[in-house]
């Protein structure tokens, strides 16, 4: 099979890369700017001799997922901050049991109900901590349409390899917008298939004992193995635990598996930063006005260059402190109040070196306006 051209929307390439990647199941409540998603997933999937489930609400679309990946099946859902945020104690679950799941959300306008229809990138720190507890979490985001349906692919490797759920950090124009996107052939791309157990039937089979790598072999509930399932803290067999060894142990588990392959798991452009000396740092669809910025000033001999964030969790410190050394000005070009501002100025050698152009508003930032930043903060030769 031929790779397939085509010109579509958001919504469309991100459940393109579901079904590339093997979605199996998928069960979600409707909810704008993600809606397409789920309507073209009920008409897909059936056809791929797939599950899809309309569930009543964001709650149970989580719990849902989480069981049918318990089952063998790679599973995602999608939602917007509001259904985002009632997701969040099942997400802490899949966390806590390990279970492989990808959650899309179409950021819009908040808190509440905020703006149903306009672009905002809001809800950062919430896919980091909006579950309770200490753990990590792997967050993605994109900018254009060919990089969403990759990524998408790619969040599901990754909730497969660390058997955990993983976010999909988009944004309403992203969702809504259409460009063309070209579908690889099947295996053009890599996709991960579940690590399961070699462990026979009818022995010991721990579900929770960690290889080297940081892999856990699965096996299919209600299948081989009869096994324990829980949110609770957890020894090696599932079975709940209040011995401070096991809480320790799991925990340090839970985080390392993922923060000490933060630099793998890192995805990131980078656009002329051979010789900037200003560095603009964007994710999502902001990117795409941070770029265009970027590649006018160049005509007209600026030394100005791009970081694209493709991974915002773990965040990529050591990426952004080597790719900020040696500028005279970072500019952090975002639709909230600063809140991966607040990251590069932890991470970076030279905080007072980073200023925040940013937009909360509802309205899509704009090249003049971050133009107009460059100005005020002194941007040389911009």
């Amino acid at each position: 099979m031929e790779e397939d051209i085509r010109f579509i929307q958001g919504n469309e390439a991100v459940a393109l890369g579901a079904l590339y990647a093997g979605l199996g199941f998928y069960a979600g409540y409707p909810i704008t700017p993600s809606t397409e998603i789920a309507e073209i997933l009920a008409e897909r999937l059936p056809e791929e001799g797939a599950t899809f489930v309309q569930m009543e609400d964001e709650i149970s679309s989580m719990c849902a997922i989480i069981g049918a990946s318990l089952t063998g099946l790679k599973v995602m859902t999608a939602t917007s901050g509001p259904g985002f945020s009632l997701m969040q104690e099942a997400i802490g679950y899949a966390v806590m049991a390990e279970v492989p799941s990808v959650v899309v959300n179409m950021q819009r306008g908040g808190p509440s109900t905020g703006l149903p229809t306009s672009v905002a990138q809001g809800d950062v720190m919430q896919a980091r901590w909006g579950t309770h507890g200490d753990h990590s979490m792997i967050a993605l985001t994109a900018s254009t349409l060919q990089d969403a349906f990759e990524i998408t692919v790619q969040a599901f490797n990754l909730a497969e390899t660390y058997r955990t759920p993983v976010v999909l950090l988009f944004d309403e124009v992203l969702a809504h917008m259409r460009e063309k996107v070209t579908v690889p052939a099947p295996g053009e791309l890599e996709v991960v298939e579940r690590l399961r157990t070699s462990v026979p039937k009818g022995t010991n089979y721990h579900p929770y004992l960690a290889r080297e790598d940081g892999r856990l072999p699965m096996s299919d509930f209600g299948g081989k193995h009869r096994y324990n399932v829980t949110g609770l803290v957890h020894d090696m067999w599932g079975f709940p635990s209040t011995d401070s060894k096991v809480a320790y142990d799991l925990l340090h588990h839970l985080v390392d598996k993922l923060e000490n392959r933060a630099d793998t798991i890192a995805h990131y452009k980078e656009y002329y930063l051979e010789d900037a000396e200003n560095l603009l740092i964007a994710y999502g669809s902001p990117a795409r006005s941070a770029l265009h910025l970027v590649e006018e000033r160049r005509k007209r001999g600026a030394k100005i260059g791009l970081l694209e964030l493709q991974s915002l969790w773990p965040f990529p410190r050591r990426t952004v402190r080597k790719k900020c050394e040696g500028r005279s000005h970072i500019l952090v070009v975002e639709m909230n109040r600063g809140q991966i501002c607040q990251e590069v100025v932890k991470a970076v050698l030279n905080p007072e070196r980073v200023y925040l152009c940013n937009r909360f508003d509802g309205m899509f930032i704009s090249p003049q306006d971050i133009l107009q930043t460059l100005n005020v903060i002194g941007g040389r030769g911009v």
